[in-house]
């Protein structure tokens, strides 16, 4: 689903704290394991360098996940995004259900990395949020924050659900919302729309966790699968 993009404002951060804010929420939002747990000191020092509308919600999620029993946290990460519609981090899910039209859009998606140099990962579909959120940090700015608009409806209604049950993930959510610039009119009608419609469910055998298969042509003739890099937080020079 790709929206409007008119009336857009600036957020107010400097351009290493957008990616400071899109890293740690990218790691915050990640399944909780022992990985994520070494990370949250480094989380830590950089939502402490960030204005108060991105570190406030950031600092949510980052308090509950360093005092939270972790078994606790992975049974309840498990229950929030893996069995609950509205609360899908894949954000092809919100505009295009299980359909064709969603196996072409995570094409397109693969695609816009490729064009831009890095080739993804396949254990992870390219449209979850935390590789869009990584990518936009570590590889292409402007890229990333576009594909996060053009499933604007999608990321928001994500925002409201995880809040309206109040879930620890809601506040890195917020914080990614936070550092896109306001909806207009039309784009809160797509959410409203999407909020009393769902996304389409005609079922033509695409799973949330297969991607389809995608042959990258010439972009990158040798090139594997690469991890994206972490960006440099403060503090952790």
């Amino acid at each position: 689903m790709r929206l409007a993009t008119r009336r857009r404002r600036t957020t107010g951060l400097e351009h290493e704290q957008l990616l400071w804010a899109w890293q740690s929420a990218s790691l915050l939002l990640g399944y909780p394991d022992d990985d994520l747990r070494a990370r949250l000191p480094l989380v830590r020092r950089a939502v402490e360098a960030l204005p108060d509308s991105v570190a406030g919600p950031l600092g949510t999620t980052l308090e509950h996940l360093e005092h939270v029993d972790w078994d606790q946290a992975q049974a309840d990460y498990v229950e929030t995004f893996d069995t609950r519609r509205r609360h899908n981090l894949f954000l092809t899910y919100f505009a295009h259900g299980d359909t064709r039209k969603r196996g072409l859009a995570l094409l397109r998606f693969k695609q816009t990395y490729l064009e831009a140099g890095f080739v993804p990962d396949d254990s992870e579909l390219p449209d979850h949020l935390c590789v869009v959120l990584e990518f936009a940090a570590t590889v292409d700015a402007a890229t990333g924050k576009q594909l996060m608009l053009d499933h604007r409806a999608g990321l928001e209604l994500l925002r409201i659900s995880l809040a309206e049950v109040g879930s620890p993930w809601a506040g890195a959510v917020a914080a990614v919302c936070a550092t896109l610039p306001p909806l207009g009119e039309d784009e809160w009608d797509a959410v409203r729309r999407l909020a009393a419609e769902g996304p389409p469910e005609e079922e033509v055998g695409l799973t949330p966790y297969a991607t389809p298969g995608f042959d990258p042509g010439p972009a990158a003739p040798e090139a594997g699968p690469v991890t994206l890099p972490m960006p440099s937080f403060p503090g952790a020079r």
